[in-house]
């Protein structure tokens, strides 16, 4: 696909939820990245709720400076300043956060046989039907007023050809069958987040309790950075818990991800 994002296709449908992010929009047909163009903006003061799009990135990138690929209008490219009022202890559950957000989103898309395979895999990535369909990139900074956090959100819609190295692993909206749009993928995101950050400065529990329901990782054998084990959730922070091989749980703050089991 390669037709413009149609903002005011946008503005209606976000009205519709009446949703406070997503205002002020920037929509671009091609930047090198929707994060830098976020960051650069909040640096400027930009406001709690501006938010980024494009339909093509030229240096767009995922975690660990890892390049996100996809062709012009391809996927939704956004990124959202947001100037949370979080406690420090639960600044390290907005990317899950996020993550739950565009989940939710993607699952109310999805049919109802595929919608139940929407879940969050920690620490970024969410899945559908077993495979990557979408990445979260938070980048945060403390300034003058506090901390400014920019969630970079990219999903995959039209892709139907992934580099070699991601052909088993990713996935699309096309690939599954499903005409998505990126307006509606958007508000449902944004209005998604909004419910959420709201949820997480009251407190965590309920975001840690829809993790539990949705942590795609859960019992399955992994390995993160050469430790291998069985993921046995997320603890109230954040982090990955670990359980090793001689019964002991360990606490993972970051890492990557490799499946052991199929």
């Amino acid at each position: 696909m390669s037709s413009r994002f149609d903002v005011a296709r946008f503005e209606r449908l976000r009205a519709e939820l009446g949703c406070g992010l997503g205002s002020p929009l920037t929509a671009l047909a091609v930047t090198g990245s929707t994060n830098d163009d976020a960051l650069a903006a909040a640096r400027g003061g930009s406001r709690h709720g501006a938010t980024f799009v494009a339909d093509h990135q030229t240096n767009g990138r995922g975690r660990r400076g890892r390049a996100w690929i996809a062709e012009p209008g391809d996927g939704l490219l956004v990124s959202v300043v947001l100037r949370p009022e979080l406690e420090p202890s639960r600044l390290g559950l907005l990317p899950l956060t996020i993550g739950l957000a565009v989940r939710a989103a993607v699952s109310e898309l999805l049919p109802p046989e595929l919608a139940s395979t929407a879940r969050v895999k920690w620490p970024n990535d969410v899945w559908a039907s077993g495979k990557k369909i979408a990445g979260v990139l938070a980048e945060s900074r403390l300034g003058a007023t506090g901390t400014v956090v920019v969630a970079g959100v990219g999903i995959n819609l039209w892709t139907q050809r992934f580099p070699p190295e991601l052909e088993q692993s990713a996935t699309s909206f096309a690939r599954l069958g499903v005409a998505a749009e990126r307006e509606t993928l958007l508000a449902g995101v944004l209005k998604g987040l909004e419910m959420r950050l709201g949820s997480l400065s009251r407190g965590a529990d309920e975001i840690v309790s829809e993790l539990r329901q949705q942590d795609g990782l859960r019992g399955r054998r992994v390995r993160v950075d050469g430790m291998d084990g069985i993921a046995s959730g997320i603890d109230s922070e954040g982090h990955l818990t670990l359980q090793l091989c001689n019964g002991d749980i360990t606490q993972i703050h970051s890492g990557q991800v490799e499946l052991l089991d199929s």
